[in-house]
């Protein structure tokens, strides 16, 4: 079966447009009901129950809040209604989390924590006994769960992990020694998702090797033991602390998945927990904007308003712009994989990294704004961006993940490319599958028209600049991560452009064309910026800049500092 994916389709220089038109609408008429009524109930809770600011201060939530919660059902948003959950679309779950994103990040973190990633995995891969053994207790948050997967010597590099699990000699149970550090609820989980290396049998070779294993630990097994909270910048609330296995006796029963198949768990459940960041974030990103808003309608400065000056315009409206583009390819994502698309792991990546560079960007653009008042601790601004610093680094840095975008994109190319005969054969194919994309065949606006004509460009472009670097490259292209940056930040641009035409399409057809300004708007930014980054990869005297600006950074790291010494 082919894929409809758009993102992967835009590095084969095709506009597929399975996923992106319609704009999702995945939500019936009941569903609607229920989230609007959990929404009025959740923004009651934060404005009358939860002090998001005393949470941080005392580096905890209170437990009379934790029970408030409980009644609430936030810690089984989508679990099956059988294991006692409210059986939440990713879509309901993602709106729901906008709460969270608008009043307290630490608190979300402690939710997500525990859902998204925490006993995700027994919901994706847990086996009937297991669902029933777990889930009820974990859905009314009688007990919290964690995922135990870094290590000291392993951050992005999963697969290094020196955590061991072996089974005894009986078979009944295997034995776990090792260390986790920077788990959040580590210190306050009852049921743990860790991930060990295990003896496997290879199916190729036939050989015993070390492979990843994900088990399901409970703290009542005995050995289980963790560190003191840890002392963090921000998302100060939220439990995180080192956690200890020390000869851990696991019951066969309890490994979830396949011997030796964690590392896909581990991958999946990041790639599914992924997704509700965008939906958090816009939260945070709209009640931010207007924080800025407000001062600047009514800060008086030479005269006049803030607003009158085309400098503080210039920021609310691209506050305005990144948004809306995140909050589109959020819901595109989550309305995606709710009508069941088979692949997400690459728009789920791309929404991550938007997200939490745009959450950033408008939080440090309304500090700006606000002038001193903004750096001051009892407006509150601070503890967002504090807060915000972590959702670039932690569910997969941006760093990483812009490269797993390119890697798999060139990988398409590749496997593309492996077919043609010669170089001129194979430009001759790039050039032919542009030519033959044709237009969009789904009608749009027309005021949407110039915006869809940029789109396509930019497909064109996109793919050809692309194509001719892994010819360029070939295998070695996973070593030039300066343009495979390049690549993955073009591709992030145009699925939010597709985002964005589509979003605004759907609105106009039912008769509301105010989002055609903000689609227009954005897609004009970043149509400009994929033409920079576009020349920049054909660019062979940039190569030359590059490589300059390597050598700084290897002498700096040779020098074990800064490099010039003082002018004085």
């Amino acid at each position: 079966m082919s894929s409809t994916s758009f993102a992967r389709g835009i590095f084969l220089g095709e506009l597929r447009e399975e996923e992106i038109f319609p704009y999702p609408q995945v939500l019936d008429s009941d569903q609607k009901e229920t989230i609007s009524m959990m929404m009025e109930a959740g923004h009651a809770f934060f404005q009358n129950t939860n002090d998001a600011a005393a949470n941080d201060s005392a580096e905890k939530i209170p437990e009379e809040q934790l029970d408030e919660m409980r009644q609430l059902g936030m810690y089984g948003l989508m679990v099956p209604e059988e294991y006692g959950g409210l059986a939440l679309t990713n879509t309901m779950y993602a709106k729901f989390g906008e709460l969270t994103g608008e009043y307290d990040l630490g608190l979300g973190i402690h939710t997500g924590a525990h859902q998204s990633i925490g006993y995700k995995g027994i919901l994706l891969y847990g086996n009937p006994e297991q669902k029933e053994k777990y889930l009820p207790s974990l859905a009314s948050g009688d007990v919290f769960a964690c995922f135990c997967l870094t290590e000291p010597s392993s951050g992005s590099d999963a697969s290094s992990i020196k955590t061991r699990a072996v089974l005894n000699e009986a078979g009944t149970h295997y034995v776990m020694n090792g260390a986790k550090i920077w788990i959040s609820n580590g210190g306050i989980a009852e049921i743990f998702t860790v991930f060990a290396q295990t003896p496997a049998i290879d199916a190729k070779t036939g050989e015993t090797k070390d492979k990843i294993t994900a088990f399901i630990v409970e703290r009542a097994f005995g050995g289980v033991s963790h560190g003191p909270p840890e002392k963090k910048m921000g998302i100060k609330c939220s439990n995180t602390s080192e956690v200890y296995f020390e000869n851990v006796e696991i019951p066969v029963e309890n490994v979830l998945g396949e011997v030796g198949g964690g590392f896909k768990v581990a991958m999946n459940i990041l790639n599914n927990g992924r997704f509700g960041m965008g939906a958090c974030l816009t939260g945070t990103m709209r009640m931010l904007i207007s924080k800025a808003v407000d001062h600047a309608n009514n800060r008086k400065q030479f005269v006049s308003n803030l607003r009158e000056y085309q400098g503080i315009q210039q920021k609310i409206a691209r506050m305005n712009l990144l948004c809306y583009a995140n909050e589109s390819m959020a819901y595109m994502l989550c309305g995606n994989m709710d009508r069941g698309a088979p692949e997400y792991q690459i728009e789920a990546a791309m929404s991550k990294i938007f997200a939490s560079q745009s959450a950033w960007d408008v939080c440090d653009e309304t500090i700006q704004i606000l002038g001193g008042a903004g750096f001051m601790k009892d407006v509150g601004i601070e503890r967002w961006m504090r807060d915000l610093r972590i959702f670039r680094i932690f569910e997969g840095t941006n760093d990483i993940l812009k490269l797993f975008i390119a890697l798999n994109g060139v990988q398409e190319l590749g496997n593309l490319f492996k077919k043609q005969g010669n170089l001129g054969t194979v430009m001759g194919l790039a050039q032919k599958r542009v030519l033959g994309m044709g237009s969009l065949k789904t009608k749009v606006h027309a005021d949407l028209e110039p915006s869809v004509k940029q789109l396509q460009e930019d497909i064109t472009k996109f793919h050809i600049a692309t194509s001719a670097q892994v010819i360029k490259y070939k295998k070695k292209i996973i070593e030039q991560q300066v343009v495979l940056n390049r690549i993955a930040e073009s591709s992030i641009l145009l699925q939010s452009m597709a985002a964005v035409i589509s979003r605004a399409n759907l609105a106009a057809e039912k008769g509301d064309t105010s989002e055609v300004v903000l689609a227009s708007a954005w897609c004009g930014e970043a149509h400009q910026k994929i033409a920079a980054l576009v020349a920049d990869m054909q660019n062979a005297d940039l190569t030359k800049v590059d490589n300059a600006t390597l050598n700084v950074g290897k002498l700096s790291l040779d020098n074990n500092g800064y490099l010039a010494q003082s002018p004085i």
